[in-house]
């Protein structure tokens, strides 16, 4: 009796060695490098000094190679990313001669990224040098591997949980044994649990409530932290507004319409009345004609037949501002197409008309929003949380920081997105790492020891963090 039982929990512990191994090798294999990941890491941390083609020369050196350079060190490597300064003041070999065949200069710190992250990177800048990931091996480019982006950490919860209630119950079940065994030898009953008994018992059911709680804090902390945080969010907004077609094609600076950004906390949405400063005169779109400047013109209230604004606009009932548009979208399509004005609409002419007025009447109304008439509803994009402060003319206009340090080549969007992480990892780096623009600013006057420091030589640069720039009241109040 005494060997069964013993045998019984032996083949208990095998069959529980069993089930961690394969758990480990499961997530194991669940943390292989991402190249596809490494691209967005890539692109947001390090293409602004080093080429994406990985073999020509930017600021950076070219990264095609560099493992081998390396001695394929990836320890190394990782801690070189992290904080390349304290690697070249350690004299490691490797560091020293990057730092002297790049004119003694500093590459960026990134001390907020993970092992993973900077494997990703890694992965990344491989398959484009091998040219097996977007054609950065030259030639004909390779099609993209599709690697699915779902998110799977819900899964993982369930089979974490599953898994460690499964070795509960076993390890609940050998504990019953070894009881029953050590009765047996002292001549002693012992009554074992059944499986119901097992899974009713305290000890379950605490830990089920244990986990819950671990879980759902876990969940509530993680969202919290995410809050505003949707890097690559890109909306489809009411007007297909093209930032490539006025900021880059157009050259307009983003102050132009942006101005709270010079003057104010927030950067502000543009508003209507600033559209019709151009749009007084160019009043027929290059891409979609008159399908989404007319919804500028009916949300001011203007009539571009007449170039005036109609007068008790707000009062006039949908009806009677459609015949207005659609008079005006009308006249348009007869210009493009070369139709005679005295020839009676056709059927084409006429579903044109008032497929274009649809589309223009639905995306001026909301939920909120009932009528055409009265402000565009954008989408907001970017969304600091409230306990975070920040103050878009302190960085642009005392700053001088550039537009497109926080949010990207907006030159070449057609879309609007967030482009940064917006973590706060980010920010500390970015203030460890930016130079302020110390000398001519009157701004900086007061800081007499830096300026002090400039005409003997013993500085030069002073960066946000020499200011105070990583004092927590300065961003959390």
């Amino acid at each position: 009796m005494m060997k069964y039982k013993l045998s019984y929990a032996m083949k208990s512990l095998r069959l529980i060695t069993v089930v961690l191994t394969a758990l480990l090798f499961a997530v194991n294999t669940s943390f292989a490098a991402d190249p596809k990941e490494g691209k967005t890491l890539f692109i947001n941390n390090c293409a602004s000094c080093h080429a994406k083609t990985m073999k020509d020369k930017m600021t950076g050196p070219a990264l095609a190679g560099f493992r081998e350079r390396w001695g394929g060190d990836d320890k190394a490597l990782h801690s070189w990313v992290r904080n390349s300064p304290a690697m070249i003041a350690s004299g490691y070999p490797r560091a020293v001669a990057v730092y002297n065949e790049n004119g003694k200069s500093n590459m960026n710190t990134f001390p907020t990224l993970a092992d993973s992250d900077i494997d990703n990177i890694f992965a990344y800048i491989e398959a484009m040098a091998a040219g097996t990931f977007g054609g950065g091996g030259g030639g004909k480019p390779p099609v993209e591997p599709e690697i699915p982006n779902d998110d799977n950490t819900l899964l993982w919860y369930g089979l974490g949980f599953s898994i460690l209630a499964f070795l509960a119950l076993i390890l609940s079940r050998i504990m019953n044994n070894l009881k029953s065994t050590a009765a047996a030898k002292d001549g002693e009953v012992y009554h074992a649990q059944s499986w119901s008994d097992t899974l009713t018992s305290k000890g379950v059911i605490g830990f089920i409530v244990f986990a819950l709680i671990v879980l759902g804090g876990y969940t509530t902390v993680t969202n919290a932290i995410s809050l505003g945080r949707q890097q690559n969010y890109q909306p489809d907004q009411p007007i297909k507004f093209s930032h490539k077609t006025h900021a880059g094609l157009n050259k307009i600076d983003c102050q132009y319409c942006h101005d709270g950004a010079r003057r104010s906390k927030h950067g502000v949405i543009p508003a209507t009345n600033t559209c019709m400063n151009c749009h007084k005169a160019i009043k027929v779109g290059s891409q979609y004609k008159t399908g989404e400047l007319t919804k500028i013109y009916v949300s001011a209230g203007y009539n571009p037949m007449t170039d005036k604004y109609i007068d008790n606009y707000d009062k006039l009932s949908e009806n009677e501002v459609a015949n207005i548009y659609k008079e005006w979208i009308d006249s348009k399509y007869r210009e493009e197409h070369k139709l005679d004005t005295t020839i009676s609409k056709g059927n084409d002419e006429t579903a044109f008309v008032n497929n274009q007025w649809n589309d223009i009447a639905a995306s001026l109304k909301t939920v909120y929003k009932d009528h055409v008439q009265g402000p565009i509803e954008w989408k907001r994009i970017h969304n600091l949380p409230d306990h975070v402060y920040f103050n878009h003319a302190q960085h642009v206009a005392v700053g001088k920081v550039e537009c497109q340090k926080c949010h990207g080549p907006v030159e070449k969007m057609e879309v609007m997105k967030q482009y940064a992480p917006l973590s706060m990892g980010w920010c500390i780096n970015c203030h460890r790492e930016t130079e302020v623009k110390f000398q001519d600013n009157a701004y900086y006057a007061s800081y007499m020891r830096y300026h002090e420091e400039f005409k003997k030589g013993k500085r030069e640069k002073v960066t946000v963090e020499d200011i105070g720039g990583l004092e927590c009241q300065k961003c959390h109040y």
